[in-house]
């Protein structure tokens, strides 16, 4: 990390303003060479930018010295005018005086490797980026400010501790120390087994908040499942006519409910069907409804309970749609809720209904949410292995103590203090450029 990066962090293009950020051990020459002066640190002030004789542009100029920056190395941003000439202009600049372009993610791969934050920060600044609503955001804000971290070195700290009580009784035999001295860390590890079951077992909350909580409607043929699609979606997505099997392929809307990401997926009506086609869309329909998070059951006046029963989980509600047609049937053990596409009739009420469904399963848990497969794989590594220990403890102490150590490595993999190599190309490869 000799050289210095630049790259612009606004958006490409005609804009209000444009900003340059800079990185690197010539951060403050290059700004010397620009005609910018002395500056105080973090204080924006007013300077005219020049290079080789011309004049760049008049803007606001920030000075970051390390180690007190965003990467931990000195920093500088020039917030300029942001037309597509100036941007270019500084550009060319910068090129001039040695710096090369930043690749995607290298400040923040900076700012881990300077040890401004560990590696689920950093992947914590990717997903905040990328929010699209505030569920999104309020969980990469916690990440970022160290929460799930701080879990983490918790459980390590558990790990340690009964780490040095199983090597005492290995290393000092003939010392002085209690009896059993290993065993007394069964304790330890029956506390940190039980908290590592708790975080697995958070049904990829914190992955379905970041991706996206999976909606399914299921029901038979002329269910109106398509109606409620396009009414949910506030919008005509679906081809809706009276002919059964109109619908023969999965069709998905990306909305948002109650500050959270939904994909909404409309299925062919679940039947057996000669026609390959539209077995295939049913195919695709059944393996749909079993990978959901929620399915919704949509039931019409007359509906048998069909196919679709075998697909409903106890949790999942019952749709009753056309209720201007009259009663629907209501299924027993299931929640049910009637509407209206044609009149509007219950909409209301079902949006209210999900976004409740929403904020119990996404919203509510001690354990701060695993946003990574990454994370869950390390996890899973982690309890097999203290599982191990615990089922080693009395017998074999030496083969507890290195089944904690391994378990202390794959936690450690999270957060990036040992094993980094391997996966900084996979974290940070999806960054925007200029963070």
């Amino acid at each position: 990390m000799s050289d210095t990066i630049f790259a612009l962090a606004t958006p490409p293009g005609r804009g209000a303003i444009a900003v340059i950020r800079i990185s690197g051990p010539d951060t403050e020459r290059t700004l010397a060479a620009l005609g910018v002066g002395r500056l105080k640190p973090r204080l924006a002030m007013l300077r005219d930018l020049a290079h080789g004789g011309d004049h760049i542009d008049q803007g606001l100029v920030l000075w970051f010295p390390a180690p007190a920056s965003y990467t931990g190395e000195d920093c500088a941003e020039l917030q300029l005018h942001g037309g597509r000439a100036v941007v270019e202009a500084a550009s060319r600049a910068l090129l001039d005086l040695g710096l090369r372009p930043a690749d995607p993610g290298e400040f923040t791969q900076r700012a881990f490797q300077n040890g401004r934050m560990d590696l689920a920060q950093a992947e914590a600044v990717a997903d905040l980026i990328d929010a699209e609503t505030l569920g999104q955001a309020r969980q990469a804000l916690g990440q970022l400010g160290g929460a799930l971290s701080d879990v983490y070195a918790g459980f390590r700290a558990d790990l340690l501790r009964a780490l040095a009580l199983v090597e005492a009784e290995i290393d000092f035999p003939d010392e002085e120390t209690p009896d059993n001295l290993a065993r007394s860390a069964g304790p330890v590890l029956d506390g940190l087994i039980a908290r590592l079951e708790a975080a697995l077992s958070d049904a990829r909350r914190g992955e379905r908040v970041r991706d996206g909580y999976r909606i399914v409607l299921i029901g038979e043929t002329n269910a109106g499942k398509s109606s409620l699609f396009n009414a949910l979606a506030a919008r005509e997505a679906a081809i809706v006519t009276p002919i059964a099997g109109t619908t023969r392929d999965v069709l998905d809307a990306e909305l948002v409910i109650g500050g959270y990401a939904v994909t909404l997926s409309d299925t062919a009506g679940l039947r057996d069907s000669d026609d390959p086609v539209e077995a295939e869309g049913v195919r695709r329909a059944r393996a749909r409804a079993q990978d959901a998070d929620l399915r919704l059951w949509v039931r019409a006046p007359g509906d048998a309970p069909g196919v679709a029963a075998d697909y409903a989980q106890p949790d999942d509600l019952v749709v009753l749609t056309k209720a201007d047609l009259g009663a629907g049937p209501e299924v027993a053990g299931h929640e049910t809720l009637s509407l209206s596409t044609t009149t509007g009739q219950g909409l209301d009420r079902l949006h209210d209904w999900i976004a409740a469904r929403l904020a119990r399963d996404l919203s509510g848990a001690d354990f701060p949410a695993v946003t990574q497969e990454r994370h869950r794989r390390r996890l899973d590594e982690a309890l097999v292995a203290v599982r191990a220990a615990r089922a080693q403890l009395d017998r074999a102490p030496e083969m507890a103590g290195d089944d904690l150590r391994r378990a202390n490595e794959a936690l450690a993999r999270v957060t990036g203090e040992i094993g980094v190599e391997e996966i900084l190309g996979e974290v940070f490869a999806s960054f925007c450029i200029g963070k």
